[in-house]
C-alpha cells in the first residue's frame, strides 16, 4: 500500500533532514549531493528523464546524457539539504552564500505598491524566490504543488509557511479561486511554471507540445499585471545568483495561448543556461 511505503520514506528523509541539520550549511550540502547521486536514480526511471533529456536537445550524445542526469542528481540531494539551513538563509545568516541580481526591481514593485506575477522553474534551491521577494517587502502568496507523501508534506507545508512564505495557495481549483482573492486584496503571486499540469493546455516546450499552466496568462489578462521571470543559479556548490528579470508586459489583446508560449520560451532560455540544474524527472511532455 502507498501509505507504507509513504510512511517509510518519511521515516528515511527525516532521519536525513536530522543529519543535515547537525552538519551544518556546506558539509550538509556535501553530503546531499552524495546521497542524491546515489539514491536518486532508484526513485525515478533514467529512460523518462533520458527521454525528457532528448526531447529538448534532440542531437545530444548519450555521454552528455548521463553527465546532466549525473549533476542533476546531486544538485536536487544539494535542495534536500537546503531545507535544514532555510531558516539561516531567511534571517540572513546566509548572506554570503546568495548573491541578487535586479534588487532594484524588486523596489520599484513595492515602491510603486504595484502587483505582478512572479514565475520561475524548479532550478537549484527554488524556495528562495518566495523568500526573497517576501523579505524584500512585497506582499506575496506563492503557489505550491503538495508532496504525494502525506507525512513529508506536513514537514514542508511548515517549513515553507514559517520561513519561506507566509501565503500558500495549494495547486488546484480551490486554490485558483484563492488566488483571486489574494490578489484583489493587493498581494503579488509567485509559481512556478515547469511542471506538467492537467488543467493546463498544450503549447510549444523546446520544440514539442507540453502540458503548460496558464494562470500567469489569466492574471495577466485579467488585471493587466505585469510578468516577472526569476532565475537561480547554482555557483561553486554552495553560492547562489538569483537574477530578476526585466518585468514583461503584455497587451490586452494578446490570448492566453501567446502570452504562456512566451513564459515557456523564458522558462527555455533559464534550462539552456544550466542543463543540469534544471529538475528532468518532471515530465511536461507527457
Amino acid at each position: 500500500m502507498k501509505i507504507i511505503k509513504y510512511f517509510f520514506e518519511f521515516i528515511f528523509i527525516g532521519i536525513l533532514l536530522l543529519i543535515f541539520k547537525i552538519l551544518g550549511y556546506r558539509s550538509a550540502s556535501n553530503f546531499g549531493a552524495f546521497v542524491g547521486g546515489l539514491i536518486g536514480p532508484i526513485f525515478r526511471s533514467k529512460k523518462n528523464i533520458s527521454s525528457n533529456i532528448k526531447k529538448a536537445f534532440p542531437e545530444i550524445e548519450e555521454k552528455k546524457i548521463n553527465l546532466i542526469i549525473k549533476n542533476m542528481w546531486t544538485n536536487y540531494g544539494r535542495i534536500l539539504a537546503d531545507y535544514m539551513s532555510i531558516k539561516n538563509f531567511r534571517e540572513s545568516k546566509l548572506n554570503q552564500y546568495l548573491e541578487v541580481e535586479g534588487n532594484e526591481i524588486f523596489e520599484e514593485i513595492k515602491n510603486n505598491n504595484e502587483q505582478v506575477v512572479f514565475i520561475s522553474g524548479h532550478f537549484n534551491n527554488f524556495e528562495l524566490m518566495a523568500m526573497e521577494i517576501e523579505k524584500s517587502g512585497i506582499n506575496v502568496a506563492a503557489i505550491y504543488r503538495p508532496l504525494n507523501n502525506i507525512f513529508l508534506n506536513k514537514i514542508m507545508e511548515k517549513i515553507r509557511k514559517k520561513y519561506i512564505c507566509k501565503y500558500q495557495i495549494k495547486k488546484g481549483i480551490s486554490g485558483a479561486r484563492e488566488v483571486i482573492q489574494l490578489y484583489k486584496k493587493g498581494f503579488s503571486i509567485a509559481l512556478m511554471i515547469d511542471q506538467r499540469v492537467s488543467e493546463g493546455i498544450k503549447l510549444n516546450f523546446f520544440g514539442q507540445p507540453a502540458s503548460t499552466t496558464t494562470i500567469p496568462a489569466q492574471l495577466a489578462k485579467k488585471f493587466n499585471c505585469r510578468v516577472v521571470p526569476i532565475y537561480i543559479e547554482r555557483i561553486d556548490k554552495f553560492k547562489y545568483k538569483m537574477k530578476i528579470n526585466r518585468p514583461i508586459k503584455f497587451e490586452k489583446n494578446q490570448s492566453i495561448e501567446y502570452i504562456s508560449g512566451i513564459l515557456n520560451e523564458e522558462l527555455e532560455k533559464m534550462i539552456l543556461k544550466q542543463p543540469s540544474q534544471w529538475i528532468w524527472s518532471h515530465n511536461r511532455w507527457k
